[in-house]
């Protein structure tokens, strides 16, 4: 039990950092792109932190899975919120090279968070709690994909414009 409570600390502590280091980024960037993908993560950060902080809490004094905490986080729509912006991205400043450091950093703390979060998971024997934790997974991987796919934009805005068209056209 006292490994869980440990392993849930340093979730907890990350998810702060993360959301203070995405909403530091959001403010830095002159490129709107960047700074709607890092302020809507950060918004996500704060969701997954309540959360965590309350199974903390109940483990704290039950020491068992809560009966009562969601096993749902909304969703993220960073992808989506992306394909509107970028309508709009002729008229945009160009990513610099503080923009691209920062989306390599945070794509790899999102890849750390998944890696711990599927410790957690793997590590359970209960099943709502593989659940839950399952969920912070796909969730830590959808923001390193949507880190990526903004990185790709950032680099190549042409380019990444076609490939989002030829989805479009082809169903996909």
């Amino acid at each position: 039990m006292k490994e869980r409570l440990n392993a849930l600390e340093v979730a907890l502590a990350n998810e702060l950092r993360e959301r203070e280091f995405y909403l530091a980024n959001a403010s830095r960037t002159a490129n709107p792109v960047g700074a709607a993908m890092f302020r809507k993560i950060a918004d996500e950060e704060t969701e997954h932190y309540e959360r965590l902080k309350e199974l903390h809490a109940v483990w704290t004094r039950q020491q068992l899975w809560p009966e009562t905490l969601p096993l749902q986080v909304k969703g993220t729509a960073v992808k989506g919120m992306l394909q509107e912006l970028l309508k709009k991205a002729a008229e945009m400043p160009p990513a610099d090279s503080d923009d691209l450091a920062a989306i390599h950093k945070a794509a790899d703390f999102e890849a750390k968070g998944e890696s711990h979060y599927a410790k957690l998971r793997d590590g359970s024997g209960d099943e709502k709690e593989k659940a839950f934790f399952a969920l912070l997974v796909s969730i830590e991987h959808e923001h390193y994909q949507s880190l990526k796919d903004t990185e790709e934009y950032f680099l190549d805005p042409v380019s990444w414009f076609r490939k989002q068209e030829n989805t479009i056209l082809d169903g996909a």
